[in-house]
């Protein structure tokens, strides 16, 4: 009968093929690098075939290397299902890795009535401000701009679209006129404060609306600029000036009335919130509890 190939080094090219990094693969397994390079050697070795190519900064799987991740990303799935059906084990305790504003204006307010539905899960946020490395050694969920990789299963939750929100007295002080169009609301933006938010490598937001609308900003607008959109939104409540926010972030404000989005363009900016999870895991009791509630709570949209 043939030999099982060895279970360890599988488990060690899962990881490297997934990540695409041994190093990355080295971190989650907490082994070394050198380790995890052994690990393949012996694989590659067992089946006489290259199961990466390795003249890139990335690794590249070959046409073996990914018949053989395919493959095994099924078996630790199917072992994984067997193992918690016989030890009864599922895991009540979640780390979810998520951006601080998706965090703080919408799902926080909102995970009340996920406890309440759910109170033996035990779910912990791990906030984050830029793409995490998407490792169990991280967190078991993730709520980021990231998709497509090796071993995850990604859904978007939301396309971000910016819209310009200001509090009711503060457009009372703007706007001493009603302005009676939204080309009349645009010519008046000259004289307001623009709360900017720079976002480094993505640019700054009121910048990219006015290039967007071929509007031409004024060298004597008058901008006060935060380092996060969150900076800018409490600035907005608190009548300081116009900012460009979320509309999801922005929709409870704009429901109690603190924030009134003007009838001005908004600006699509490419960029998706997504959430994603290993797939052997999504079928978690615990993680496939969350997946269907943030569905739920995201079918009408955000």
């Amino acid at each position: 009968m043939r030999k099982l190939p060895p279970l360890r080094s599988l488990q060690v090219f899962e990881s490297a093929a997934r990540l695409q990094h041994f190093s990355k693969a080295a971190d989650e397994l907490c082994i070394t690098q050198s380790a995890v390079s052994h690990q393949i050697k012996q694989l590659e070795e067992y089946y006489g075939e290259v199961l990466f190519i390795r003249n890139t900064r990335q690794l590249e799987l070959t046409d073996k290397g990914a018949l053989l991740f395919e493959q095994a990303e099924i078996s630790f799935n199917q072992l994984d299902d067997i193992s918690r059906k016989i030890v009864g084990d599922e895991n009540q305790q979640l780390r979810l890795a998520v951006y601080s504003s998706f965090a703080v204006k919408w799902l926080i307010p909102r995970l009340s009535e996920f406890r309440q539905l759910q109170p033996q899960i035990d779910l912990r946020l791990e906030m984050i401000a830029n793409d995490p490395q998407l490792s169990d050694s991280v967190a078991d969920m993730f709520i980021s701009g990231q998709s497509n990789h090796k071993g995850y299963r990604h859904f978007t939750l939301h396309k971000e679209r910016l819209i310009p929100v200001a509090s009711p007295e503060y457009i009372a002080k703007w706007l001493i006129k009603p302005a009676q169009s939204t080309q009349e609301l645009k010519s008046c933006l000259a004289s307001a404060v623009l709360l900017t938010v720079d976002e480094g490598p993505l640019g700054i937001d009121w910048q990219r609306w006015f290039e967007v609308n071929h509007l031409t900003q004024s060298v004597e607008q008058q901008q006060h600029i935060f380092s996060h959109v969150l900076f800018a939104i409490e600035a907005a409540i608190v009548h300081q000036g116009i900012a460009l926010a979320s509309d999801f972030m922005v929709k409870d404000d704009i429901r109690s009335g603190r924030l009134i989005a003007l009838d001005l363009p908004d600006l699509l900016t490419g960029f998706n919130f997504n959430f994603s999870c290993k797939q052997r895991r999504q079928r978690e009791p615990a993680i496939a509890c969350f997946i269907d509630w943030l569905k739920t709570q995201t079918q009408s949209g955000l």
